[in-house]
């Protein structure tokens, strides 16, 4: 009798066996499979933004160009780009949604990439072959790096997926290790704004630092109020959490200080470096505040995560060698009469007032027209000299200040 029970008793533990197993593989590709969906929605929404904000800007162009009295905001084709760009802002939004916040802010790359190749394909100047390949080699370059960069982050990207309730959320903003973090960001963040405001830093790692530290919080909110709107559409209400509107509330606050440091930025440096920096920083600044406050890497193995940090270098790297050869604008200067600034040393050629110019060439504004100078002299640092009559051995400055008496 005991022998007969033997094989009973073992096959009645298979079945328990193989279900406790299917269970895992199928959460593991559920997650996998949200993860996708949220890269997907990322990637669209990021080209078509892309695509919108080059449209508005060909419809300034064009309305620029012609005769037509039209405002922009009269064209069809501004309201079409104004309409992708709120479509494909909605695709960002709701990606975060679905996957990991470390996953998601990375593939911002996307929008530098489409806007690479839509600068290229809509060119208005006449090339040669040898020439566009040697101009844009690194464009092409820099693109392969960040279409492989992002490959990487989406196939090795975090897998933690937790539903975004308002417990949950409450949960991660009063843990030590968020709170810690915030301790520093905010740190960091008034040292900076102290630098910036009173000793007038105006450097450009010092501004898109701040946009990073406040752009890390505002992915931070989107992520948990798109989540709980998701949650709230599949029949778990979570809007009547107080935590909700808080994080509303900071996600706008976050934004608009964000634009205003940005606008700041754009009237002081170049559009490539902006975009180049800004990306690599506010990049590092989201993932570092993912990993803290929705813990994106915990239970991850250290292959993932190696794998998902050289897929964001080489997206940094993508993104640099992109920026790096688009066309620094050259801003306009006009001719401006040193006797208007106040506190400037005036220089007079017989009455005229003349103002050197500061770029190698002489050919513009300048006391000569000598391109072969080898020093180029600056109001501020050029003497203002009495010619001396009768003195020998004393080598004269190579510009001097005739000054002529009432009677002459």
């Amino acid at each position: 009798m005991e022998g007969g029970n033997g094989p009973n008793l073992h096959l009645q533990q298979l079945p328990l066996t193989t279900a406790a197993v299917s269970v895992q593989p199928h959460t593991d590709s559920f997650s996998y499979k949200e993860n996708l969906i949220g890269a997907l929605l990322a990637i669209f929404g990021h080209l078509v933004t892309s695509i919108a904000l080059n449209l508005q800007k060909y419809s300034h162009i064009r309305l620029a160009g012609s005769k037509d009295p039209r405002a922009y905001f009269k064209t069809k084709t501004w309201w079409c780009g104004l309409f992708l760009l709120v479509l494909g802002e909605l695709g960002v939004f709701s990606s975060y949604a679905f996957a990991p916040l470390s996953l998601i802010v990375p593939l911002s790359a996307v929008s530098v990439i489409a806007s690479a190749i839509i600068g290229i394909i809509f060119i208005k100047e006449k090339w040669k072959p040898k020439d566009f390949l040697r101009r844009y080699v690194l464009s092409f370059v820099g693109c392969g790096l960040a279409i492989v960069g992002t490959y990487l982050l989406i196939t090795f990207g975090p897998n933690s997926h937790e539903k975004m309730t308002g417990e949950n959320i409450t949960r991660h903003l009063v843990s030590w290790p968020f709170l810690l973090y915030m301790l520093v960001e905010i740190v960091i963040f008034c040292l900076l704004l102290y630098f910036y405001k009173e000793k007038n830093a105006n450097y450009i790692v010092v501004i898109l630092l701040l946009v990073a530290l406040l752009g890390s919080m505002t992915v931070v909110t989107v992520k948990a109020v798109a989540g709980m709107i998701v949650v709230s559409i599949q029949g778990n209400l979570q809007l009547d959490y107080p935590i909700f509107y808080i994080m509303l509330v900071c996600m706008i606050a976050t934004a608009l200080f964000q634009a205003t440091f940005l606008a700041q930025a754009s009237q002081l440096y170049d559009s490539s470096q902006i975009a180049s920096i800004g990306y690599i920083l506010s990049t590092t600044a989201a993932i570092s505040a993912g990993a803290t406050f929705y813990l994106d890497f915990t239970g991850e193995d250290v292959l993932h995560i190696c794998m998902f940090a050289l897929g964001c270098l080489i997206a940094f790297l993508g993104v640099f060698l992109i920026t790096r050869n688009r066309k620094k604008s050259v801003p306009f200067e006009p001719y401006i009469s040193m006797d208007a600034m106040p506190g400037m040393q005036n220089m007079h050629d017989k009455g005229v007032a003349v103002q050197p110019d500061l770029k190698a060439s002489f050919s513009y504004g300048a006391l000569e027209n000598n391109d072969n100078m080898p020093e180029i002299y600056t109001p501020a640092t050029l003497p203002i000299v009495q010619e001396q009559h009768g003195s020998k051995g004393v080598s004269a400055p190579p510009y001097r200040v005739l000054e002529h008496s009432k009677k002459e």
